[in-house]
């Protein structure tokens, strides 16, 4: 029986932009991290009632679907755990149906893989996984949280800091900067506010205004999760609407640097599609994930930038380009720095007669 409409809803665009970067992320997180451990968990944590309005799946059987599709799954050995959590009791229903129905389509259901149906709210459950997991004195798997709510409430910095206080997990997380930025100084929210930054801090976003404030708030969250949650490596996406505007930043939070690269590897190849957008700032200038079309100027000066007068290491630069600029590596070697050395504008040192191999250094003017 199809669920009613208030039940399920239409696919946008932006949604499915978001599910095909989960998609592209977990074809590389789940082979990475079951090679070197014993169990791993996959947490969504606003898991929705499991299907959209015309059929397309939703994020919890995009995980699954992801995983026994893969072609190395017969070689992954560990444990594979899956937490679904669904507050609405109508959506939980629905979602317990369409998992029960995929299961059947999968037979034999391979017995390293366990799903677990959670009806409650992310922050009880992750409360409880966290008390459970102290009680026990142990520390959880390592796990990827999918967080994706409709708005601000119920996702308190507190409990992502201790859900994910283990080396391995990593958070990706939908923040409705549009709405926060609505209510950053109405004063009848500050209670989910509070618990969504960790801080007071986001109060003084009434003294600025327009895109500053905007980018205020973003600014926060992302100090919150680097200082709070301890990621050293945190990345921000924009998403931006058919307007010309910001509807919400999608934030990638890790402790790996392979993180941060298969990341950066899924952004470039999704096309958000529907008339959105993904966007990062850098050097003053927008950057467009348009794989097509990239334009690689502001990764040119930020490198002139960053290396004035220095004589750095290929891997300097690689890692700068990874972790601090919206490029993927592949953007770094043709694309930019075989330009420079043409032009003159930077002296290279290669253990080889062309490219750029492990052992080259590069001198910026």
């Amino acid at each position: 029986m199809a669920a009613p409409k208030t039940t399920v809803w239409q696919l946008d665009p932006h949604t499915k932009a978001k599910h095909d970067l989960l998609k592209h992320y977990l074809g590389g997180w789940f082979p990475v991290l079951s090679s070197y451990n014993g169990r791993i968990v996959f947490l969504d944590g606003f898991a929705g009632p499991g299907r959209y309005e015309t059929g397309e799946p939703g994020s919890p059987l995009i995980a699954l679907e992801t995983l026994l599709s893969h072609s190395h799954f017969a070689k992954m050995k560990c444990e594979f755990l899956f937490f679904f959590c669904e507050a609405k009791k109508d959506r939980f229903e629905s979602l317990t149906e369409q998992i029960a129905g995929f299961k059947e389509t999968r037979q034999p259901w391979p017995d390293n893989v366990k799903v677990q149906l959670v009806h409650s709210e992310f922050s009880e459950t992750a409360t409880s996984l966290i008390d459970y997991l102290k009680s026990q004195k142990k520390k959880l798997a390592p796990t990827f949280a999918f967080v994706d709510p409709f708005g601000f409430s119920g996702l308190p910095m507190r409990v992502l800091a201790e859900l994910l206080s283990f080396s391995s997990c990593e958070l990706f997380v939908n923040y409705m900067v549009d709405h926060v930025n609505r209510f950053a100084t109405a004063g009848n929210v500050d209670h989910h506010l509070d618990d969504l930054f960790g801080t007071t801090d986001y109060k003084s976003a009434g003294t600025v205004t327009g895109k500053t404030r905007q980018q205020f708030l973003h600014d926060l969250y992302e100090k919150q999760l680097t200082d709070v949650c301890r990621f050293p490596y945190v990345q921000s996406f924009a998403m931006i609407n058919k307007t010309g505007h910001i509807g919400y930043y999608l934030f990638h939070g890790t402790r790996d640097v392979k993180g941060v690269e298969l990341m950066k590897d899924a952004m470039w190849k999704v096309d958000p599609g529907g008339g959105f957008r993904f966007s990062d700032r850098l050097a003053g200038q927008d950057v467009l994930f348009t794989e097509s079309s990239v334009d690689t100027d502001p990764l040119r000066r930020a490198l002139l930038q960053r290396f004035s007068g220095k004589r750095v290491s290929i891997s300097t630069v690689e890692d700068y380009t990874l972790i601090h600029t919206p490029y993927r590596k592949t953007h770094l070697r043709s694309p930019v720095l075989t330009p420079l050395e043409k032009e003159g504008i930077i002296k290279v040192e290669r253990p080889g007669r062309s490219g750029f191999p492990k052992g080259t250094w590069v001198t910026f003017p």
